[in-house]
């Protein structure tokens, strides 16, 4: 969902609706929980997820750091 629409922001309820199965109840809570531990395994890629407070999360561009800076 975040890939999809890099550089824009996504709500949490957005996410739930869009992995969440039917009948399988996804919290707010639980999103923040997936996208800690997604944080978690991207990061060290150079990849950033952005909380944007009260409206949900944001996939930056990724951006290639010169060598010096």
């Amino acid at each position: 969902m975040l890939l999809a629409r890099v550089e824009k922001i996504v709500s949490k309820d957005a996410i739930i609706q869009a992995v969440a199965n039917w009948g399988e109840e996804l919290t707010p809570n639980a999103i923040e929980v997936y996208v800690s531990r997604l944080r978690a395994k991207l990061d060290p890629a150079g990849v950033k997820i952005r909380t944007v407070r009260g409206f949900g999360y944001m996939l930056e561009e990724f951006k290639e750091e010169k060598a010096g800076q």
